[in-house]
């Protein structure tokens, strides 16, 4: 099941990807329009989906993806975790962290799937992650149990300003990660547990039209479901909270010489069965 946003409300994205339905009005109204109350029913969401019929499928609407909205448009907490890929800790020269590194983005740095992306300075470079999204909260989540805490999966980007960054010491990561429209996500969610394969995932970000990432996820060091029992033994997890789960080797900082984005790149980030974002750098 693949679940969206489009002009603010939430929709069921067909299996064959070309057409949308109303989660309100395919579910007869038990279901609210808005997003984030949809991902706090996510089990309620779920059953109507598995509901819905060939019939219900065809008669959807034509589906435009540029005009998908982000699909977690308020979340109340974005969490990012930092060296979470072991060739990423390689090229960048640190040694494995023992423990999650955390840091947070903020929520004025949301952008939809299609949205273009306003550089800022000449070392603004990008990061493509698998991000997680959390239909229950809660504390002291146990890694056992969290998987049945996320509602699904999709793709992000962490575009990342690295010149405001590396700014100050210690280095100012939240700031440099949350400029307008640096934190792409989507394309949809997609149902986690409909996911067979969702602990390895290949991962693909081209800049225009070049190969600059590419991994599996089971390159991770730290799998979703530590993440999340690491966070909530920390802080209360709440329905439709985002957390981006780090980005693989391949970062513009990282090669010689570093390839920090430019006005006019566009940026595809695929994740294989969630989609792909495509984003134009202006």
């Amino acid at each position: 099941m693949r679940f969206g946003s489009i002009g603010g409300r939430a929709v069921f994205i067909t299996n064959s990807l070309t057409k949308f339905l109303d989660v309100e009005r395919a579910s007869s109204g038990s279901l609210p329009s808005d997003p984030m109350q949809c991902l706090s029913r996510w089990a309620e969401v779920c059953k109507v989906a598995s509901k819905l019929t060939e019939h219900d499928e065809s008669s959807g609407v034509a589906l435009d993806t540029s005009k998908l909205d982000c699909p977690v448009p308020r979340p109340r907490q974005i969490f990012a975790i930092g060296i979470n890929y072991k060739a990423h800790a390689a090229e960048m020269k640190n040694a494995l962290p023992k423990e999650p590194l955390v840091f947070t983005k903020f929520q004025s740095s949301l952008n939809s799937p299609n949205g273009a992306i306003k550089l800022v300075g000449e070392k603004c470079d990008y990061e493509a992650e698998l991000v997680a999204v959390m239909a229950k909260g809660g504390r002291n989540i146990a890694i056992a149990n969290a998987w049945g805490h996320v509602a699904g999966l999709c793709v992000g980007q962490d575009v990342s300003d690295r010149a405001l960054q590396y700014a100050n010491t210690p280095p100012q990561f939240s700031l440099g990660k949350s400029r307008a429209g640096f934190t792409p996500i989507g394309p949809w969610i997609t149902d986690a547990a409909s996911l067979a394969s969702r602990g390895n995932l290949e991962m693909t970000c081209r800049v225009s039209g070049e190969i600059m990432q590419h991994t599996q996820t089971d390159d991770m060091i730290f799998e979703i479901p530590d993440i999340i029992s690491y966070l909530s033994s920390i802080c209360e997890l709440f329905a439709g909270d985002v957390i981006y789960t780090g980005t693989p080797s391949g970062v513009g900082a990282g090669r010689t010489p570093p390839r920090f984005l430019r006005a006019g790149d566009v940026i595809e980030t695929t994740i294989q069965d969630l989609g792909t974002l495509v984003n134009t750098c202006i």
